[in-house]
């Protein structure tokens, strides 16, 4: 973050005058910002917690092969505790479900609409048991193909679970039934191999608290992935005339996770980019029909523990930026060059 010229004041003195005067000249907003992000404790990843006491994004990892480039997850349960309905079920009336899911849907960052919404009618006839009983969801991609993991309320009945998966429906087959775990899933790490669990820092991108869902990426971003499939020559420039991404620290793997309409993105321990990660947003151009700004306002910078966080300004917004990869704070430390129009 850059200080103006003219100020005496340092960065160090700058941050603690702010705490206390915050309309402190000389004091930009984002270093104003940097103290507000709350304090979280140490997350460790344990292995798989049958008890439910661990976030669905952390049980997901332990459950993730280790080879997945991309892995999202998507807690129903806690998206339905942040609209007011908890306990929600297919017990519940068909009015009361659907309102849960006009309001999730405008009001949640939600990174999957649910497995099994669009065979509502035919799970619940046929089978008796809905997406509404699914507590949270991933999906991941890994060499071998894509999985996904649906992890059932415990006190579901999965015998009719199971006959959905031998019917094949709704998407549920090839599924394999863990009723220990009370989980369907396809192509999740056999006992003993590594998952993204075991993955050395991997609890520095997750948090003991609950999230709507959570976005985990291995490896950055391309500039030109991060400025979308719209962006040319020229938008390219307008980002590498203010900055220079080559001055960024590598970035082996980060995580966006989403709760109480605040996103945080979360890089890894002590970085020393993550102002400079920051400003990229500003010089962004929105290139298709959302872009970054859209979705995500007011950065918060903290970098000794690797986060930036975000006000949410429009959930399904913050969705499919996130879902694209147009994420500035995300780019890799280099640039390749884009062709040149040819003006046919």
């Amino acid at each position: 973050m850059k200080f103006p010229s003219s100020s005496p004041v340092g960065p160090l003195a700058c941050l603690v005058v702010a705490a206390t005067l915050a309309g402190l000249v000389g004091c930009s907003e984002p270093e104003l910002r940097a103290q507000e992000l709350p304090v979280e404790p140490t997350p460790t990843i344990a292995p798989y917690d049958t008890a439910g006491r661990a976030p669905a994004g952390q049980t997901a990892l332990t459950l993730v092969p280790a080879d997945a480039s991309v892995v999202t997850v998507t807690d129903f349960d806690e998206s339905r505790a942040s609209l007011g309905v908890p306990d929600l079920t297919s017990d519940d009336l068909m009015s009361d479900r659907s309102d849960y899911w006009e309001r999730a849907r405008r009001e949640s960052v939600l990174l999957a609409e649910g497995m099994l919404l669009d065979e509502t009618s035919r799970l619940m006839l046929d089978y008796g048991f809905t997406q509404d009983d699914v507590d949270w969801e991933a999906h991941f991609t890994t060499p071998e193909g894509p999985g996904w993991i649906l992890a059932f309320r415990p006190d579901l009945d999965l015998a009719p679970v199971q006959r959905a998966v031998r019917d094949e429906v709704a998407g549920l087959g090839g599924g394999v039934v863990d009723p220990e775990r009370h989980l369907v899933s396809v192509g999740i790490a056999e006992d003993g191999e590594d998952t993204w669990g075991t993955i050395g820092g991997i609890a520095d991108l997750t948090s003991d608290a609950p999230a709507e869902s959570a976005y985990y990426r291995a490896g950055c971003v391309p500039l030109g992935t991060a400025l979308g499939p719209d962006a040319d020559i020229e938008d390219q420039e307008a980002v590498v005339g203010q900055h220079d991404p080559t001055l960024l620290d590598p970035l082996a793997r980060f995580a966006v996770s989403f709760a109480d309409g605040v996103a945080t993105a979360r890089l890894g321990l002590d970085r020393t980019d993550l102002f400079a990660r920051s400003d990229l947003a500003a010089d962004f151009p929105t290139v298709g029909p959302i872009g970054f700004s859209d979705a995500f306002t007011l950065p918060v910078v903290d970098p000794s523990t690797g986060r930036i966080g975000y006000d949410v300004a429009a959930p399904v917004a913050a969705a499919t930026a996130t879902l694209t990869d147009l994420l500035p704070f995300a780019v890799c430390n280099e640039v390749t060059p884009m062709d040149e129009p040819t003006g046919l």
